[in-house]
């Protein structure tokens, strides 16, 4: 039977850490559906488009990786129908493993069948995060910094980013 795995997230903009998961989920099942959820609460720093071509340019690589995205459902509705079993969610914070204790019970009492998966990244990148990459862009030599955490394609999108006004898409 063949074993699949969501992995879902906002991935504004996709980072070394994302990608650690990605790699761990691509050695533990046959296929794994990476999803660009949408969340209302949330403000994005890049569209809806630029955060899926910075997916499908990061993950060109990984054979057993299909690009998805999900609007307005439950990450487990979303599971379900695409016939998963597993959701993979990264945990790099106490204040992650809380969130996401409570997301999996739920996830649980909504579909039994979806398992969640928990992986803890190592400790040179655990501390990752899209918003800490945004906050490094900017000050004189960000570049050398920036790009230690982030893929290359995200790293070239980045800096076309840095130089544009930001109101408008890239």
């Amino acid at each position: 039977m063949k074993r699949t795995a969501v992995y879902a997230g906002s991935f504004d903009p996709l980072t070394n850490g994302h990608l650690w998961v990605i790699q761990q989920g691509t050695s533990m099942f046959d296929e794994l559906i990476v999803a660009i959820g949408t969340n209302p609460d949330k403000k994005y720093t890049f569209s809806h488009a630029e955060r899926l071509d910075m997916l499908r340019g990061a993950l060109a690589g990984f054979p057993r990786v299909r690009i998805d995205e999900f609007h307005n459902r439950f990450l487990v509705d979303f599971a379900k129908e695409n016939q998963a079993s597993f959701m993979i969610r990264g945990i790099r914070s106490t204040q992650d493993y809380e969130y996401e204790r409570v997301m999996r019970h739920i996830n649980a009492d909504m579909a039994p069948s979806v398992t969640t998966v928990f992986l803890m990244p190592p400790r040179d990148i655990a501390e990752l995060s899209s918003s800490m990459v945004k906050g490094l862009i900017g000050p004189e030599g960000w570049e050398e910094q920036v790009s230690r955490y982030v893929p290359e394609n995200v790293f070239n999108i980045l800096k076309k980013w840095q130089t544009a006004p930001h109101d408008e898409a890239v």
